[in-house]
């Protein structure tokens, strides 16, 4: 099965970049609202790697026909809502099967 991933929702956190992070040439390059399929549970091409660590697990088991994580956390049994690893600019996003 496919497996939809959106890009809902993209913020930042200055105060913390300005404090911790080293001058960056390329940051994420993310857009909300940017969607990729997943066939077969694989990693969309695009798709930033360090968010695919993240999410594939979900993904896979959702191509799978697997789904209700975390006993109801969803309203759809067959989504997930994940958040990316960055923690100065993170990501969420929305993991759907496709029928």
């Amino acid at each position: 099965m496919n497996v939809r991933i959106t890009a809902l929702r993209r913020t930042e956190y200055p105060d913390l970049m300005a404090r911790y992070e080293n001058p960056i040439e390329h940051a994420c390059g993310v857009v909300e609202g940017q969607s990729w399929i997943s066939v077969d549970g694989k990693c969309p091409e695009g798709l930033c790697p360090s968010a695919w660590i993240v999410m594939r697990e979900f993904v896979e088991a959702l191509s799978r026909g697997k789904g209700n994580f975390f006993d109801g956390w969803m309203r759809n049994p067959f989504s997930a809502m994940i958040s990316c690893n960055d923690g100065f600019r993170p990501v969420s996003f929305y993991l759907e099967r496709l029928p």
